[in-house]
């Protein structure tokens, strides 16, 4: 479980949605005692940033009927009910319609890091011009429903080994409407990414079947989640924290990160002086920002087919541009350096992995807050809803006031963290 830190196995300690908030803690509590290298603290500045999502929230969802944080709400931009348009194409069987969402959220996820401010994606059917990551929501919704993933001409609604190995960086651009003109950041790396995705795919038959697809996952949950009474369907659930660990363990050789310890691959995991642990993962901070995006869009795969999901909450906020951005621009994240938002960064800058590590742990403080202002109870409110409500689109409207949307921080990015 995620949820379980283990001194034991050092590399289930760094997939721990608990080490990483009792690490991201560790730097917020130097930054607030005034012992860090990179950030200070304005404490009166967390209220405000909590009424600014308050106020966005109730923009967006006056109800406060708010759904979960995923892809899914990506593929809904413009109010254009995309999913429902797919739905009536695929396979009529409970266990085929979670395989199928599976493997348009798992690659639609990995392809899912900054586009870049030039980029965007003027879709064929509405003439909706989107960009950033609604864009590529889209964008890969579309390539999906066309069948670019796919090695079966017959069966276009699928993501499978043969396809993305087929799959080139001419054709994954085109797939995005990538021009001179029109140019997107990382179209190597993403292609990359996939091209790793395949390989994990085809090492692994008895999770992904022998066609190597990663709707394979849904099999292996939904199996997990069989109730003791098989009679009571009902009673069946999935843990978030079992999802997240299932897709740590099994897609961690795809990353092309040179992070490891010993042979072993850690992705999104970043060395930092100041974090603290013990033994083999002393100084390691990690974060599994796109392995966590993917575990909050397989929620509702599972959930609208009536399989409860358990355990949200261990799922950490989202590190990424928007969610830091919110702290840097409604002034809770006070930078020192005085270049800091004119220098360009490396994603394993310490500058930039304590900022990623201060947005989970601010986040955590913020998300009771919101709650308060909105009236709702935070113990029955999920993180996921407060993201989506939420801190996500709060940071895009600070972004929009103050740089015409671009983000914050120059990073330089291959497409597969940010």
């Amino acid at each position: 479980m995620t949820s379980t830190n283990s001194t034991l196995d050092p590399l289930a300690t760094l997939h721990s949605t608990a080490t990483i908030r009792d690490r991201a803690n560790v730097l917020l509590a130097r930054a607030r005692s005034g012992d860090s290298r990179w950030f200070g603290i304005d404490g009166d500045a967390i209220d405000t940033a909590a009424h600014v999502v308050a106020d966005v929230t109730r923009g967006r969802y006056p109800t406060l009927d708010v759904p979960f944080h995923s892809r899914w709400r990506h593929f809904e931009a413009g109010g254009v009910d995309r999913i429902a348009a797919l739905a009536q194409r695929m396979d009529t069987s409970v266990d085929e319609r979670i395989r199928t969402r599976i493997d348009l959220a798992v690659v639609s996820v990995l392809l899912d890091a900054g586009a870049g401010p030039r980029w965007h994606y003027d879709e064929p059917d509405t003439g909706l011009r989107l960009a950033r990551s609604e864009g590529l929501g889209v964008a890969s919704l579309h390539a999906f429903t066309k069948g670019v993933f796919s090695g079966s001409d017959d069966d276009p609604l699928r993501v499978d080994a043969a396809g993305l190995r087929a799959l080139t960086a001419d054709r994954l651009a085109d797939a995005f409407a990538v021009t001179v003109d029109n140019p997107l950041v990382g179209v190597q790396g993403r292609l990359a990414l996939l091209h790793n995705l395949a390989d994990v795919l085809e090492s692994a038959p008895e999770t992904f079947g022998p066609d190597g697809r990663p709707g394979g996952l849904g099999d292996v949950l939904v199996d997990r989640s069989r109730a003791v009474d098989p009679r009571e369907a009902g009673s069946r659930e999935v843990g978030a924290g079992d999802m997240l660990e299932l897709l740590l363990t099994c897609f961690a050789p795809i990353w092309p990160s040179t992070n490891r310890l010993g042979d072993q691959p850690l992705g999104d995991c970043w060395r930092h002086r100041d974090v603290g642990g013990d033994g083999e993962t002393a100084g390691w901070m990690p974060f599994h920002k796109l392995s966590q995006w993917l575990a909050y869009s397989l929620l509702e795969p599972f959930s609208d087919e009536g399989i409860s999901v358990t355990g949200v909450n261990q799922l950490t906020a989202l590190p990424e541009y928007r969610n830091g951005g919110l702290l840097l621009d409604a002034g809770v994240l006070v930078p020192t350096p005085l270049d800091w938002a004119t220098r360009e960064w490396r994603v394993d800058d310490a500058f930039i992995v304590e900022w990623r590590a201060l947005t989970v742990a601010l986040l955590d403080e913020l998300a009771p807050r919101i709650c308060t202002q909105l009236g709702l109870d935070p113990d029955s409110t999920p993180l996921a809803c407060i993201l989506e409500g939420g801190t996500w689109a709060a940071g895009r409207e600070l972004a929009a006031q103050r740089r015409q949307g671009l983000p914050p921080l120059n990073i330089i990015s291959d497409g597969t963290v940010f």
